[in-house]
C-alpha cells in the first residue's frame, strides 16, 4: 500500500505529465501555422478553426468531462479522456486535408476536456491543505511550461521532420503513462448524480454559433446569412443556458451559485479576458515572426521563449509566494504586466523592426503570465467549498479556454479587417489593431483582479475554509448538495 507521500509523489507525475501533453497542444501548433497553411492549402479560416476546434471543443465540454468524473470515479474518466486525447492527435498527424485536421483537433479537445480538470481534482484531494500552494503552484508551472515551450517544441519538430510529428508525438506518451494512471492514481468519486444534457447542448450550439459567425465575418460580411443569423441564434441559445442553469435543471453543469462568491466571479472575469489577449496574440505574433521576418518555425519558436519561457522561472516562486500574500496581488500585477507588453508590442512591430527590439516587450509579457499562472488555480479553489472544487475546477478551466477561443476569433478578426497575408505590410497592418485589442482585454482583466478577496490564495484560508465546510455540512446538509 502506498504511503501517502508516495500517493501524492504519483499523482503529481502522472497528472502533470498528461496536463503539460494536453496543455502542450493549445500552443504546440501556432509555430506550424504557416506550413500547414501551405500544405493543406488553408486560408485563416481554416488556421483559425485549426487551433479553435480544439479550444472550443474542450471549453464547452470541460463541465460535462467533471461532472462524468464526479458521477462515474475520477480515476476511470481520467484514463478514458487520455485514450481519447492520444487517438485524436493520431488522427491529426493522418489529415490529408483542413477538414479532417479540424475534425481530429475537436477529438482532441474531448479528450482533454476529460482529462485536464482532472487532474487538478485528483491532485487536490492526494495533496494536505498545508502544501496545496506550493503543490499546485508547481501544477500551474508544469502548464505554464506547456505554454512557454509549446511554440519551441511545435517550431523544432516542424524544422526536424514535419508539421504532422506535433502531434504523433502525444501517442507514445499517452500511451506510456496509460499504465500507471490505471494503477497508481486512487479512485474517487464526488456528489454529482446526472449529467446536465440540455444545458450541454444550449451551451455548446450557442458557443459555437457565436465563434463561427465572428470567424467568418470579415470574409463573408457581418450581415450575411453565413454570419449573422448564427451569431444571434448563437447569443439566445448562451441566454437560455444562463436561464435554464438558474431556474431548470436539478444538476446544473454550470451552478450559478458560484458567482455569488465575489472571488470566483472576478477570478473568472480576469482568466477569461487573460486568455482572450494572450492566445488571440501568441496566435498572430508566431506568424508574423514567420511570415514577415522570415525566421524558421525552430528559429521563430526560440524567439518567442523571452515571453513564454517565462513561467519557467517566474511560476513556481510566485506559487509560494501566494501562500502568504494571497493570490489578489499577483494575479494584478501580472495581468498589468501582459497588458504593457501587448501595448509595447503593438508600438513597436513593422516589417523591419529588429528582433532585440522585441525582447524587452516579450520579457515584460511572459514575466506578467507568469505571475497569473501560479496562483489563479489556489485563488478558484479557494474561494468555493471543498465539495465543490471539482466543478469549480472545471468552470475556471472552461472560462480561459473560451477566452482563447474568443480572443484567436475576434483577433483573427480584426486582423483580417486591416490587413492580411498578402505582404509583410499587410501584415503589420493587421496585427498592429489585433495587437491593441488584446492589450485592452488584460488590462480589463486586471482591474477585475483587484476587486479579488485579498485573503483567498493564501495557505491558512485553505485549513480555515475546510473547518468551516465541516460545520456547514454538520448543520446545513441539503444546501451543499442542492
Amino acid at each position: 500500500m502506498m504511503t501517502s507521500k508516495s500517493r501524492m509523489i504519483w499523482t503529481f507525475a502522472v497528472t502533470s505529465t498528461a496536463l503539460f501533453m494536453a496543455s502542450l497542444d493549445n500552443l504546440v501548433v501556432t509555430t506550424a501555422l504557416p506550413s500547414i497553411r501551405e500544405h493543406l492549402h488553408a486560408g485563416l479560416e481554416g488556421l483559425q478553426w485549426t487551433v479553435n476546434a480544439y479550444t472550443l471543443t474542450f471549453a464547452v465540454l470541460l463541465l460535462t468531462g467533471a461532472t462524468l468524473g464526479e458521477r462515474f470515479g475520477r480515476r476511470r474518466l481520467f484514463t478514458a479522456g487520455l485514450a481519447v486525447f492520444t487517438a485524436g492527435s493520431a488522427a491529426a498527424a493522418l489529415a490529408p486535408g483542413i477538414g479532417w485536421l479540424v475534425a481530429a483537433r475537436a477529438v482532441q479537445g474531448v479528450g482533454a476536456a476529460v482529462l485536464i480538470p482532472l487532474t487538478l481534482t485528483l491532485l487536490s484531494a492526494a495533496v494536505p491543505p498545508e502544501r496545496r500552494g506550493l503543490v499546485l503552484g508547481a501544477w500551474g508551472a508544469v502548464g505554464g511550461l506547456a505554454v512557454a515551450v509549446g511554440p519551441l517544441v511545435g517550431g523544432a519538430i516542424v524544422d526536424g521532420a514535419s508539421w504532422q510529428w506535433i502531434f504523433w508525438v502525444n501517442v507514445p506518451i499517452g500511451i506510456a503513462i496509460l499504465p500507471f494512471a490505471r494503477t497508481k492514481l486512487t479512485e474517487s468519486k464526488g456528489t454529482a448524480t446526472r449529467l446536465d444534457w440540455p444545458g450541454l447542448v444550449l451551451a455548446s450550439l450557442g458557443l459555437f454559433g457565436i465563434v463561427l459567425g465572428v470567424v467568418r465575418g470579415n470574409a463573408h460580411g457581418w450581415t450575411s446569412p453565413t454570419v449573422l443569423p448564427p451569431m444571434v441564434i448563437g447569443a439566445v441559445l448562451v441566454a437560455a443556458f444562463v436561464a435554464w442553469e438558474l431556474r431548470g435543471a436539478r444538476k446544473p453543469m454550470l451552478p450559478m451559485r458560484l458567482f455569488r462568491s465575489r472571488g470566483f466571479t472576478m477570478t473568472n472575469t480576469a482568466s477569461l479576458l487573460m486568455y482572450f489577449g494572450m492566445f488571440g496574440s501568441i496566435f498572430l505574433l508566431a506568424q508574423f515572426l514567420q511570415v514577415v521576418q522570415h525566421y524558421s518555425p525552430l528559429e521563430a519558436g526560440l524567439r518567442t521563449l523571452p515571453w513564454t519561457g517565462m513561467p519557467m522561472l517566474v511560476a513556481p516562486i510566485a506559487g509560494a509566494l501566494s501562500d502568504r500574500i494571497g493570490g489578489r496581488p499577483l494575479l494584478a500585477s501580472g495581468l498589468l504586466l501582459q497588458a504593457i507588453g501587448l501595448g509595447w508590442l503593438a508600438l513597436l512591430v513593422s516589417p523591419t523592426v529588429p528582433y532585440l527590439d522585441l525582447v524587452p516587450a516579450f520579457a515584460v509579457s511572459g514575466a506578467g503570465m507568469s505571475l497569473f499562472f501560479a496562483p489563479v488555480a489556489n485563488v478558484v479553489l479557494s474561494s468555493v467549498r471543498r465539495t465543490e472544487e471539482g466543478i469549480a475546477s472545471g468552470a475556471n478551466n472552461a472560462i480561459r479556454e473560451l477566452g482563447g477561443v474568443f480572443g484567436i476569433a475576434v483577433l483573427g478578426a480584426v486582423f483580417s479587417a486591416r490587413g492580411g497575408y498578402a505582404s509583410a505590410a499587410s501584415f503589420v497592418a493587421g496585427l498592429t489593431p489585433a495587437l491593441w485589442a488584446g492589450a485592452a482585454g488584460v488590462a480589463v482583466a486586471a482591474v477585475a483582479a483587484v476587486a479579488i478577496p485579498a485573503a483567498l490564495g493564501r495557505s491558512s484560508e485553505a485549513v480555515v475554509k475546510g473547518a468551516l465546510e465541516e460545520a456547514e455540512e454538520r448543520v446545513a446538509e441539503p444546501d451543499l448538495v442542492g
